[in-house]
């Protein structure tokens, strides 16, 4: 089953990302540029809207994808 992701439990240490991850950083342009839902509208038709568990939402998968392409490592691993 597909949801989508339209709330976030957000970390009370968010205000350190800001200062530790530089304002040029590619992955915050990439954040800024790409509007990621497409994911969602590709994908749609491929989960069952009303049946069996909730599944990792495709945009995070993604992601991860995106980021073991730039970056060369397991991503998913390490994000466990």
């Amino acid at each position: 089953m597909i949801s989508n992701q339209e709330s976030f439990n957000f970390s009370p240490f968010m205000a350190l990302y800001d200062i530790v991850v530089p304002k040029d950083n590619m992955l915050r342009k990439i954040n800024e540029l790409v509007d990621f839902n497409f994911i969602l509208e590709e994908l749609k038709t491929k989960y069952c809207l009303d049946n069996g568990r909730n599944a990792v939402s495709p945009i995070r998968m993604f992601k991860y994808l995106l980021l073991k392409s730039i970056y060369d490592v397991d991503v998913i691993e390490r994000s466990k």
